[in-house]
């Protein structure tokens, strides 16, 4: 009896606590399944980063546009495709000598009659990539080793180590590119005195468009010389295709025009017996450099001829370069014209390029 008394007690005891946990308490399975949301791991300490939201880049600004940049490129001028470079030469007339202490506001500009605002200005140590192309026709027989000799002297001069670069065209029939733009004198003068002698007609047309397109790509101020009696006889572009083609590719042309030299050799006269011929050619010339910026020098001995080529390399080492950015410019490809003033009370000449070309939408 007692027994079955005690075993009773016992079966009591141990069903209360099995009965509280029925039903009351889940699986930690079930407590997963309900916190984890779908389809992602869930982290209770993870926390949950704020969509960025989109920024915009802030367009340059004008003189971000043009600026001259880094240590080794010597100062050299980083442009945009749509910026016009305006190399401009500012020659006191009572001295003969350039202006140098102009400002950015010294300078009035305006496009197609329209006041336009000047990006920036420069200062001529940007470099240059230069052209020489030397008639070698027989039109232009006489004195040519003296010629030659000046170009040496030319290219001794304007050359500055680690900044510019000059290359050599011979032009005839044909043209040639007898030196590539190098910075070593040596190579180009190795490459004058190797010239052919004299002979065929002249494409000089031909040539000069060759040598600005080559130049087209090339950073800083672009400057073709020619050294010719610019008489074409060749060509199969015309006077006026070949200026538009210089002006779009941004190129200075300066001019030592020979004619008289020639005729002074022959006749020991300052003006010889030009004919309508030659007098043709020297208009064309004149205002080829007239309307890129640059100038005709018309020496009659060897100490014009170099000093011809040394008020070049004076000319382009006192030079200032506008940087002006066609704001919300239609594209069609037409002329632009330039008018540059300067506001100084000194006589003056200013010589600067007479327009641009604007660029054709989806090509430039």
């Amino acid at each position: 009896m007692v027994y079955r008394i005690l075993n009773l007690f016992l079966l009591l005891v141990l069903a209360v606590p099995l009965a509280a946990q029925s039903g009351r308490v889940k699986k930690k399975e079930d407590k997963k399944d309900e916190k984890k949301p779908a389809g992602k791991k869930y982290n209770p300490t993870q926390k949950v980063k704020p969509t960025p939201k989109p920024t915009k880049t802030p367009p340059p600004g004008p003189n971000e546009r043009l600026r001259k940049v880094g240590e080794n490129t010597a100062d050299e001028i980083r442009v945009d495709s749509t910026l016009v470079p305006i190399p401009v030469s500012v020659i006191d007339n009572a001295t003969g000598k350039a202006l140098e202490q102009l400002r950015l506001q010294d300078f009035e500009l305006a496009i197609d009659g329209e006041p336009a605002i000047i990006s920036e200005i420069f200062r001529s140590e940007s470099p240059v990539r230069l052209a020489l192309l030397f008639d070698n026709s027989s039109s232009v027989t006489v004195a040519r080793e003296f010629e030659q000799t000046a170009a040496i002297r030319f290219f001794r001069r304007v050359l500055r180590p680690r900044l510019d670069l000059a290359a050599l065209y011979s032009v005839a029939s044909v043209t040639y590119l007898e030196q590539p733009l190098t910075k070593d004198v040596r190579l180009l003068i190795n490459a004058i005195k190797a010239f052919p002698q004299p002979e065929g007609a002249t494409a000089l047309h031909d040539s000069i468009i060759e040598a600005s397109n080559y130049l087209k790509e090339q950073r800083g101020r672009k400057v073709i010389v020619v050294v010719s009696d610019g008489q074409d006889t060749l060509s199969d572009y015309t006077f006026d295709t070949m200026v538009q083609e210089v002006q779009k590719n941004n190129c200075q042309v300066y001019i030592v025009h020979t004619n008289e030299f020639e005729n002074f050799k022959r006749t020991g006269a300052r003006t010889g017996s030009a004919n309508l011929r030659a007098l043709a050619a020297e208009r064309r010339m004149r205002s080829l450099a007239a309307q890129t910026g640059g100038a005709v020098y018309s020496p009659i001995d060897e100490r014009e001829l170099d000093l011809a080529f040394s008020q070049i390399s004076a000319e382009l080492s006192s030079q200032y370069i506008l940087g002006y950015y066609p704001e919300n410019e239609v594209k069609d490809g037409g002329f632009r014209k330039i008018d540059l003033n300067v506001i100084t009370d000194s006589d003056i000449t200013v010589r600067s390029r007479t327009g641009y070309f604007a660029g054709r939408k989806g090509i430039d």
